[in-house]
């Protein structure tokens, strides 16, 4: 910890040297946000805050610093037996960045989201002091979705759960959304399936008749296990077969290796170019590079005849209007594959920016793609198109990518009154960005 303190007060005196009404950001060598800056460089130096600190195994609880990613952080507790309760899809997400931005993962259902299992958190806030904040105190409730706008989180202690060596995975196919839903639901209730048990539970749209849940379960011993690392690729495994098994670490990062799918979109699913390919570099954050690339040189604009809208998001439906609104989805903006993943708040005092009903069954839909538009469609048009029907539907939109709300109806959704309030108390002098100028206008 003395380490720690030394690095706390070095960027507390970072903070101090920037002139006086100067905006203050991070600067950060990787990020899983697609909401891209034009100039990512300059802002505080956060790279001394990328340890886990210590891992109590008695306690099942662990001290990690903010900018620890998560494959760090799993490296970490595996050897102890015990994960995070939540494991976000992606290796490079920071645990400070889901807690203020927030994550999900197939563990959802009966863990909610990681901020969740947070007990204590270290806060440098706009102001330029350090609060240390607990889950009675506003600040420890208003930190998630606030996205580096009230604060950044230093240190966290967080809850760990058990693992087993193994999971074994059954992927249940459905004909039927509706059909699909109704599963979810029960699954969810009763944490069993046909009388078996389900420790984990996600799902992959392929089409509007080709639907498959992935239940999942630890498990000690294992027939075989499959490895999605290298040649093989795990989404199209779904389909292929009923039952598969995977280590503990490689179920955690099953998603990452391909980027969900996405990878498809840089040739590296072709097996001759997989084969080319050094495992290193088959793997998000490497992607999402390219991508920032690609965004900040426009090759691909300029080769498409088309305009295309990047349509990258996640939201929450209520469970009982999921295939509703998959059938808008299918029939408006047409993207496939779609991610399934169910989650329930496990605090009922709730989270005020990101506030969901603690009694309702959510599913997240993850989609990450671009749509070419019509002749007579404007940029922004299938995103504005989905976040009102994720609106009518009694869902939520995550922030992490585009938004396009105009700022009242925005604050409606993300509790601009108590937003404000926290604003003023730990950011009075408004050195960090506004919420609604970050996400929406990208300031």
């Amino acid at each position: 910890m003395s380490d720690h303190e030394r690095a706390v007060a070095a960027l507390r005196a970072q903070y101090a040297a920037v002139p006086a009404g100067a905006p203050v950001r991070l600067a950060k060598s990787t990020s899983n946000l697609f909401r891209f800056r034009a100039d990512p460089s300059g802002g505080l130096d956060v790279g001394q805050f990328d340890r886990v600190l210590s891992v109590d195994r008695e306690a099942r609880t662990a001290q990690v610093q903010g900018m620890t990613t998560y494959e760090h952080l799993v490296d970490a507790t595996l050897p102890h037996g015990l994960m995070p309760l939540v494991v976000p899809q992606l290796k490079t997400i920071t645990l400070g960045g889901a807690v203020a931005g927030l994550g999900i993962e197939s563990s959802s259902f009966r863990n909610g989201l990681p901020h969740e299992s947070v007990l204590e958190l270290e806060v440098m806030t706009g102001a330029g002091g350090v609060e240390v904040v607990k889950p009675g105190d506003d600040l420890f409730r208003g930190f998630p979705n606030s996205y580096g706008t009230l604060g950044y989180a230093l240190r966290l202690e967080i809850e760990l759960e058990p693992v087993s060596p193994h999971v074994r995975l059954r992927h249940v196919p459905f004909r039927d959304a509706a059909e699909c839903a109704e599963v979810v639901e029960a699954v969810c209730a009763d944490r069993t399936y046909q009388d078996e048990p389900v420790d984990f539970i996600d799902g992959t749209v392929f089409s509007a008749g080709e639907q498959y849940l992935t239940l999942a379960n630890w498990t000690t011993t294992a027939p075989w296990t499959s490895d999605y690392t290298g040649n093989d690729i795990y989404y199209r495994s779904i389909p292929a077969r009923h039952t598969d098994y995977l280590t503990a670490r490689d179920y955690l990062w099953r998603w990452d290796t391909d980027w969900f799918w996405c990878s498809r979109a840089f040739g590296v699913q072709h097996p001759l170019v997989r084969r080319l390919v050094p495992k290193r570099y088959l793997r998000s954050d490497v992607y999402r590079r390219v991508v920032a690339w690609d965004r900040r040189h426009r090759f691909s604009d300029r080769l498409n005849k088309a305009v295309q809208e990047p349509v990258i998001q996640d939201v929450e439906i209520p469970v009982d209007r999921l295939a509703e609104f998959l059938d808008f989805f299918h029939r408006e903006i047409g993207i496939s594959p779609v991610w399934l993943c169910p989650l329930r708040l496990r605090d009922r005092a709730g989270w005020p920016l990101y506030p969901m009903d603690p009694d309702v069954l959510y599913v997240n839909v993850g989609f990450w793609s671009a749509v070419s538009l019509r002749p007579d469609e404007e940029l922004g048009s299938r995103n504005r198109l989905i976040e009102a029907e994720v609106t009518r539907l009694g869902g939520h939109k995550s922030l992490y990518s585009d938004s396009y709300y105009g700022e009242e109806e925005f604050w409606d959704h993300y509790n601009g009154s108590a937003y404000r309030a926290l604003k003023r108390r730990y950011d009075p002098d408004g050195r960090l960005p506004d919420l609604y100028a970050k996400c929406v206008l990208r300031g």
